[in-house]
């Protein structure tokens, strides 16, 4: 079995169908088929942009409300992913979108905790010969009105959590209306107490977006694909070694592409950029990253060269310990 890793992987757009299912049951929500669960989980081809791609979360994050469901949650994603072949991902969430019922912030967060060390008892206990599969967490900071004191609170969190699998910090939601500069007090704050942070940028709007992350003092950028429509942008990735966290299928659903042919990957290790192939929302896009390699391998011509390019570069940029970096090095050499 092929080895992979993914940085970029939202756990509201990633719940296996088998794993919603189980929470609707839980929930006493009414069965659903395969065509109407498919309909509220995933964009069609018809998909028009981001802002509709992003409708596909409102109905995952219904049964993503306790401790039991978060768990689950977690714990289903992981076993799935190890079946793909993955040996590192870091799993990225907003605890703000999960206390609609009794759950905090807090709560949230050391409920996915729970998920992944039941996960680990749970891998240990198999007899394959497998790669272990290790995971991160990464807290998502909303960029949305009036929401600074729920994401001050994440950012507190993530320092609080940082030696309990807790490795990072996120911004994402919608691009464009509220300029990434006005979340700097946070990223002020993440910087002071240690916590890396990625940013997501460069994908509904352009370079100018995703300077003003960079000037925020990020090292990684959610997406960041439009970099190529900047020759000054490229060179500022290549010249303060910048990494890119990309997401084809995902691009293409928000229709940043039309075809996954001029997906420009290959273009983008050309230019010494720190690329890296993720999945982003694996129910949403219906994807993976298996499927994701196969695709770029066929319709772009990706080489295993470049796919070890790519692994490399994951591994150079995730927040992970030297010691997790070493082991990924050795899988990959």
């Amino acid at each position: 079995m092929k080895n992979f890793i993914d940085l970029h992987l939202h756990l509201d757009g990633s719940l296996p169908y088998p794993t919603v299912k189980k929470l609707t049951k839980a929930h006493n929500f009414p069965s659903l088929t395969e065509t109407q669960l498919k309909e509220k989980l995933s964009v069609s081809k018809k998909c028009a942009n981001l802002q509709e791609y992003l409708t596909k979360f409102d109905f995952p994050l219904l049964f993503l409300q306790t401790k039991k469901d978060l768990e689950t949650a977690i714990f289903d994603l992981l076993k799935n992913l190890r079946s793909q072949g993955l040996v590192y991902t870091e799993i990225r969430f907003a605890p703000q979108f999960h206390t609609q019922k009794k759950l905090t912030q807090e709560g949230a967060i050391r409920s996915c905790i729970s998920g992944l060390k039941k996960f680990y008892q749970w891998q240990d206990a198999q007899q394959d010969n497998s790669y272990p599969l290790h995971a991160n967490l990464i807290l998502r900071l909303m960029r949305l009105p009036h929401r600074d004191q729920e994401n001050n609170l994440t950012v507190k969190l993530a320092a609080k959590y940082s030696s309990q699998h807790v490795v990072g910090l996120d911004l994402a939601g919608p691009e464009g209306p509220i300029p990434n500069k006005a979340f700097s007090s946070f990223f002020e704050d993440a910087k002071e107490m240690h916590v890396p942070f990625t940013i997501h940028a460069g994908e509904a709007a352009g370079p100018e977006s995703m300077q003003e992350a960079l000037d925020l003092g990020t090292k990684r950028i959610g997406h960041g694909i439009r970099c190529l429509e900047s020759e000054q942008m490229v060179q500022y990735l290549v010249d303060h070694n910048i990494t890119l966290e990309c997401c084809a299928t995902s691009n293409l659903n928000t229709k940043i592409f039309k075809k996954i042919d001029s997906y420009p990957l290959k273009t983008l290790l050309s230019k010494k950029i720190k690329a890296t192939l993720n999945c982003d929302n694996m129910t949403v896009s219906n994807t993976n990253l298996p499927k994701e390699f196969k695709l770029l391998e066929s319709k772009t011509g990706l080489t295993k060269l470049d796919e070890h390019q790519l692994l490399l570069n994951s591994i150079n940029a995730a927040f992970a310990s030297d010691q997790e970096k070493n082991r990924l090095l050795t899988i990959f050499s």
